[in-house]
């Protein structure tokens, strides 16, 4: 079957599933999108590491990395190759220069590993005609409209406005209250202090 490539478009508070987050994957090149409700510990590995944030302490996919890079092992691609009763069934192609081994994976692990190894993301058709959703219009409004919900709230913090209490402090300050959220895991917190900081250096 021809494999479909997908990028990571979207991560956002799920509005069905309480404490769940829903992350949608594009297709490239094309206007289909697939949904896929995840968990938060997954969510946050996933955004941090888009984010380019450095944990105070490896997270899981950052040791199962690390682990593959001791021993040479890299990860090709993320295959989701099947779907069944709602739930998405991927792998992790994986070589070691030598032979490929294809490992099972839940796909919200899958794709955290997949943006740390920065490999390419697939599906399949079938998955994408049953699951995925077709958008109209430009996609940056679809992004936007997802991450200004009343019902959600973006895990990465990409809205441009100021969040509210950060205005008042000093760069200093929101130094410090950075390296605070990062120790405490607190990464939502730590993604919107990181914007704030970036929007005064480009003012």
């Amino acid at each position: 079957m021809k494999k479909i490539k997908l990028d990571i478009v979207g991560l956002s508070y799920s509005q069905t599933q309480s404490g769940a987050y829903a992350l949608v994957l594009g297709e490239v090149s094309g206007r289909r999108r697939l949904p896929i409700i995840i968990g938060s510990f997954e969510a946050q590995a996933i955004a941090i590491e888009i984010e380019k944030m450095t944990p105070s302490r490896p997270l899981t996919h950052d040791l199962f990395k690390s682990f593959a890079d001791a021993y040479h092992i890299n990860i090709q691609e993320i295959i989701i190759y099947n779907l069944v009763d709602g739930i998405f069934y991927s792998k992790l192609i994986c070589s070691d220069g030598k032979k490929n081994i294809e490992i099972d994976a839940r796909t919200s692990d899958a794709i955290a590993i997949a943006v740390r190894f920065d490999c390419h993301i697939y599906t399949y058709e079938f998955i994408l005609s049953t699951a995925g959703i077709v958008i109209e219009g430009n996609d940056f409004v679809y992004l936007e409209n997802i991450n200004e919900s009343p019902e959600e709230k973006t895990v990465t913090a990409s809205s441009g406005s100021s969040p509210a209490g950060f205005t008042s402090l000093s760069t200093d300050e929101l130094k410090t209250k950075l390296q605070e959220a990062l120790s405490d895991e607190a990464y939502e917190k730590a993604a919107k202090i990181r914007d704030e900081l970036n929007k005064r250096k480009a003012s």
